[in-house]
């Protein structure tokens, strides 16, 4: 009998070890979706970044200039001139006429005048030079010309 008042205690606390193992707060964090969720916007943010650059596609000049420096409050304003002749502020199409009024109020409303120039490489250069003026009437005062990088050096270090 003894044994068998035992057996009871025994079983009884099993039971009782069971109760609270069943209903017990797991403490491990699963990982997985975490994991599946950041490698998806990794991937997201992979394919969506080169397209956030200025989408008007044009054939840049290719030059050895050195990039200027990137210390810019605000994002920066380009203006394109496109192999048929079309000048664009960011994608937006504007008529020659209308550039340096548009400009204008776009300079009042910005605290920088620095301005990038994108223009294709078959575009004569007073066609450049035409937008350029417009640019400094318009109130833009530092232009930059964007360029593709890897052109020819033209210094001594031209072979290497």
């Amino acid at each position: 009998m003894g044994a068998g008042v035992k057996q009871g205690q025994t079983g009884g606390r099993s039971r009782r070890g069971n109760r609270r193992s069943r209903h017990a707060a797991m403490s491990e964090i699963n990982v997985t979706p975490f994991v599946d969720v950041m490698l998806v916007l990794l991937i997201v943010f992979m394919v969506s970044a080169p397209l956030m650059t200025v989408g008007v596609p044009i054939e840049l000049p290719e030059t050895a200039a050195e990039p200027l420096p990137g210390e810019q409050e605000e994002e920066p304003l380009a203006v394109t001139l496109t192999a048929d002749g079309q000048v664009m502020i960011q994608t937006t199409p504007v008529p020659m006429e209308e550039l340096v009024t548009r400009l204008q109020g776009i300079a009042a409303e910005r605290d920088s005048n620095q301005i990038f120039l994108r223009a294709d490489g078959a575009i004569p250069y007073a066609d450049v030079m035409q937008v350029m003026g417009a640019l400094n009437a318009g109130g833009f005062r530092e232009i930059g010309l964007v360029t593709d990088a890897g052109g020819p050096r033209l210094d001594a270090q031209d072979g290497e």
